[in-house]
Formats: C-alpha cells, structure tokens, sequence
C-alpha cells in the first residue's frame, strides 16, 4: 500500500453518474482521498463527431500517477476520485464522422494529453504540451478547452479503464506489428525521452556525446534512443551500482558521480545531458561535464529553485527543461521506436496488484529499469 500527502489541502467530489450523452464503464481507481485502488464505475462521453473510443487492452503505470494519487501536488493535478493511466494501448472501437487518421480495429495509443486550445501558436505547430491556456491532462485534467464531450463539471479520468473517448487529434495510430503491451509506456517515458534528444539535434545526423543522468525507467528509455540515433551515449549515476545495467542498454561510458576520477575524466565532454533524476540534487556537478555549447535538460518536476550561478554557465553552458511531447513529435517517436525496436523492459501485472505497485513506486520512484503495464482485460476477467 502506499501513502497519502498534504491531508490539510484534499480536493474531493462525488462520483458522477452518467449524464446524458455519457455511458458507464469499468476503471480503478482512488474514490476518496485516504482509500486504496478500488474498483469503480466511471462516466465516459459518448463518441462525438471527432472523438474516437479506444478499447483500453493496456495501460502503462507511470511514477506520476502515484504523484498525483497521493496528493504530492495537491490543487494541481491531485483531484479525487481518481482514476490514473496515461499511457493507454489498445485497439479502435468507434469513430466520429470526421475521424480521419485512424478506423475501426486499429491499433493505436493515446498518451499524456486530450485537449487543447488548437489557436495558441504552439498548438498551430502541434506543441500542445506547452499550449499557452494549458492542455489537458488524460487524467484529473480540467475540461476547460472545448473539445471533450459529456459532463464538462468533472475532471477527466485515465486510462485504468476498459474504454477511453477522446478527440482524434490526440489518439495515434500504431503499426500493425508493434506489441501492445510495449507500446503503452512509449507515450510517457518514451515521448519524455525522444522530446529532448529531438529538440536539441539528436536528429540532425551530426554524431554528438550524448549524457543521460539517472538510470531508471527514463534513463534506460533515453540510453536506447540515443545509441538507435548513433550517438555516443554516457550513462551518470550516482555510483558504481548502475554500471552494468547502464551498459547492457547501450550505454558506451559511464560516470559515477560520487567517483571524482569518473568526473574528472570526462570533463566538458558532452555535448548533451538529459537528466531524469525526479527529486531536487545538485546540478552544478553536471555542468562541469558538458562542452562549450552544450546543453543540461531537466525532466524532474521538481518544485525547490535549483542553485544555480551564472558562472556554472561558462563557456556558453545552457540549462533548460522539457515536458513530454507535442502530436508532432510523438509521431516521429512512435516511427522511430518502431523502426528501430526501441521499447521499454515491461513488467505486466493486473489490478490486484495496483495498491502494491504504487507503494514500491513511492518508495523506489523511477529508479527501477522496469516499467509496470496494467493488463485490463486480464483485470475484468
């Protein structure tokens, strides 16, 4: 079992019924703040004339997904009930009349998001991630952009459910060979990773020294990306532990952060970092790895100010940061990985097992290689 945050700040609300123009369907999920994963029934809006419905055969679990369950970002994207999941793989049920990219018995995916304003100039270059009036998110998202059906006074619920609905602009379809189970977590860890290897010229054909910080679900996810793209991978950590499973997924070096050696031989050598580690740390010891012009990426949602000076900048050092990934780009990802047979280590458990997998993500977070993927259909048997 896991446990629950921040009980001065809880934002609950009743379990809906079905309106009208809603169907009831199967989920799991936290009902109210303090109770496990339970079984639950959801309302979903029926198809609309741009909608398509999923029929949910996979869902990836992801670290946030306990974040948000637990209450660690209370009035954010903690809203109870909760039905978490946004890396949701299946198959095509229904479409609206306008749907055009996908049909009836496709494969396909839905991931981090399922609104946005459309208008705003990053959503003209299908950017929605950074949508200037937000996007929504899959789960415990606010209905604020005009493209969800069904009751617009409850927040969305996530893919630990038999059925999604959502706008077209927002489901991807998948290759007919790609495997179910594997392609769920390509929505979050694998967007996550290509984002920033796609941004910052991984792409490009110029063969870079790419560093991938943290050696997790995302980092072991960023290592077989970048050495598929043909670069020069270093895996950091902060010890000796990770090294040979750093390597066995393609890294080519490895840097062992508490090792002042390790450090001190790879001095301003990378031209990239990407750095998945999800809670505050020093960063400062990472810009000493990178080359002139090179880049740190952050990826953890992490609240505390990092310390930082504009001395650590020099020579012409850049920090920025990248959250998921816009339609676009999830598309060249989802291309990639397959051509490339880049997919994450599974591990497939049903619903039963929720409650305990959520605790050992609270305890370990992303530290694990392995990311778990709830088998739906195995879960209603």
């Amino acid at each position: 079992m896991f446990d629950f945050v921040n009980p001065e700040v809880q934002f609950n609300s009743p379990l809906p019924a079905p309106q009208e123009g809603e169907y009831s369907e199967q989920a799991w999920g936290i009902e109210k703040f303090g109770e496990p994963i339970k079984p639950l029934t959801i309302p979903r809006p029926n198809v609309g004339d741009d909608d398509v419905k999923l029929d949910v055969i996979y869902c990836g679990i992801c670290h946030s997904d306990v974040t948000s369950g637990t209450n660690e970002l209370p009035g954010m994207f903690s809203r109870y009930p909760c039905v978490a999941g946004h890396e949701l793989a299946g198959k095509v049920l229904e479409v609206g009349k306008n749907v055009k990219d996908v049909k009836v018995g496709d494969k396909a995916g839905i991931g981090c998001y399922v609104d946005s304003c459309f208008e705003c100039p990053m959503c003209k270059d299908k950017q929605e991630n950074y949508c200037f009036k937000h996007a929504t998110t899959t789960y415990n998202g606010i209905k604020m952009n005009g493209h969800i059906n069904g009751n617009l006074d409850i927040h969305t619920f996530g893919g630990y459910s038999n059925t999604y609905v959502c706008h077209q602009r927002f489901v991807f379809k998948l290759p007919d060979d790609m495997p179910l189970e594997k392609a769920g977590p390509l929505f979050c860890a694998g967007i996550t990773m290509f984002e920033p290897l796609y941004n910052h010229g991984a792409l490009e054909g110029k063969k870079m020294n790419i560093g991938i910080a943290g050696i997790g679900g995302l980092g072991t996810m960023g290592i077989k990306l970048a050495n598929k793209m043909g670069h020069t991978v270093t895996a950091i950590s902060s010890s000796e532990r990770k090294k040979d499973l750093a390597l066995g997924k393609g890294a080519h070096n490895y840097v062992a952060m508490s090792n002042k050696e390790s450090v001190s031989g790879n001095m301003a050598s990378l031209n990239l970092i990407i750095d998945t580690v999800p809670v505050h740390h020093d960063i400062k010891p990472y810009m000493s790895l990178l080359a002139p012009g090179g880049t740190l990426v952050l990826l953890g949602a992490v609240a505390k100010d990092y310390d930082l000076s504009l001395m650590d900048l020099i020579p012409m050092r850049n920090v920025t940061c990248s959250v998921v990934g816009g339609t676009r780009v999830t598309k060249e990802m989802v291309k990639f990985c397959h051509e490339n047979e880049v997919y994450p280590d599974i591990d497939i458990i049903t619903a039963d097992k929720l409650n305990d997998v959520w605790g050992e993500l609270q305890k370990v977070g992303n530290a694990s290689s392995t990311r778990y993927v709830l088998d739906i259909k195995a879960s209603l048997k």
